[in-house]
């Protein structure tokens, strides 16, 4: 499908369950029905620089695909302003397009979705499947790299394809270094925010602010150096499970060379879920970096019922336990974030507490400023 014509009893669910409703009905839209699609940011007649490029699904800027636009900006320093809709498709920026925005013109989230619908296990055309990193959505690996009110989406779902067994699907992998996003979604199950770096000698930052997630199995993940403040995660529910876990929110792959991992601040975790169903977070030690240890940060965070607050953390192997890797947390509240067992909740001393910020982690690089 070109757009997000989807019935609600399949896909469209993924979407309308996190309030994408407006999404939907903004993608089936007739060209007249907004006559200002690109809103103050301009139009291809009133460009804003000569570096801004206009995307509509409809036809009234210079491309009508994301993917058009990114190809034909080539370099640095460019623009896109992305019309209201639904843009099914893959879209892919490489790391010579850097210095990159992003903007969704409306300055709502909901109403352009980028969405696309492969899985790890799906077959890939030639042969073969498309992996983890193959199924993302959107991948991008440029530094400089910023998106505004956008909503990037992975719709493939499990109830689908009973015959695949990687489930795995990626909304968006980013890799660049200072890539920020605010004010986005990015929607899935299985492995949804893929923040990552190109290599594993490289420290990529990246920051989200004011950002929503959603998933089930370790749906924010990587190695990148990445804070996570004001967020909203949400844990969806499983009907295809008896018992917990129902999964995992955070799963950090840290190279043991960097200091610093994942933080999630002043942000808060909830989901219809039953009490107890998921579990805060697990470390992930790929095989093709066997000496990672896992970092992560959750502070000043609220966490609702569905974390399981005896035990919060558990492993991915046997061989790489969460207790060795650097997993800790401070001043959380809500009843997921309750201490009974304090052995299985590692906390920050507050003078531990004091480095433990977006300025430690994010270095000369102030991407809050922008906000």
């Amino acid at each position: 499908m070109s757009s997000l014509h989807l019935p609600l009893s399949r896909r469209g669910v993924l979407l309308a369950g996190a309030g994408a409703g407006a999404a939907l009905a903004l993608a089936a839209l007739p060209a007249h029905a907004t006559p200002r699609p690109f809103g103050r940011y301009g139009s291809p007649e009133r460009r804003r620089t000569p570096r801004t490029l206009y995307v509509d699904p409809h036809g009234r800027g210079d491309f009508t695909t994301v993917q058009a636009a990114v190809t034909a900006a080539t370099g640095s320093g460019w623009t896109l302003v992305l019309a209201p809709g639904g843009y099914r498709e893959t879209v892919a920026v490489d790391t010579t397009r850097t210095e990159a925005t992003w903007i969704g013109a409306t300055e709502n989230p909901r109403d352009v979705v980028i969405v696309h619908d492969n899985a790890a296990g799906t077959p890939r055309p030639g042969g073969g499947t498309y992996g983890t990193t193959g199924s993302a959505t959107t991948t991008v690996q440029a530094d400089g790299f910023t998106a505004r009110w956008i909503t990037f989406a992975n719709d493939w779902l499990r109830a689908d394809h009973p015959d695949i067994t990687g489930t795995q699907a990626v909304a968006l992998k980013v890799q660049g270094d200072r890539s920020a996003f605010h004010h986005c979604r990015f929607l899935g199950h299985q492995d949804t925010l893929y923040a990552d770096s190109t290599a594993l000698g490289v420290f990529a930052r990246q920051y989200f602010a004011h950002c929503y997630a959603e998933g089930d199995v370790d749906f924010v993940f990587g190695r990148a150096t990445a804070v996570y403040e004001g967020c909203h995660f949400r844990t969806l529910d499983r009907t295809d499970l008896a018992a917990a876990p129902y999964g995992f929110v955070l799963a950090p792959s840290t190279a043991n060379a960097n200091p610093y991992g994942y933080l999630v601040s002043r942000s808060r975790i909830s989901g219809a879920v039953p009490q107890a169903a998921y579990k805060l977070a697990r470390p992930w030690v790929p095989s093709s970096d066997t000496t990672a240890r896992p970092s992560l940060v959750v502070r000043d965070s609220w966490l609702g019922p569905g974390i399981d607050a005896v035990a919060p953390y558990t492993n991915m192997s046997d061989a790489f336990p969460w207790q060795g890797q650097r997993f800790a947390e401070y001043r959380n509240s809500g009843p997921g974030a309750a201490i009974t067992v304090p052995g299985s909740r590692p906390q920050l001393t507050a003078e531990q507490a004091r480095s433990a910020t977006r300025e430690t982690y994010l270095g000369d690089w102030t991407p809050w400023k922008e906000c």
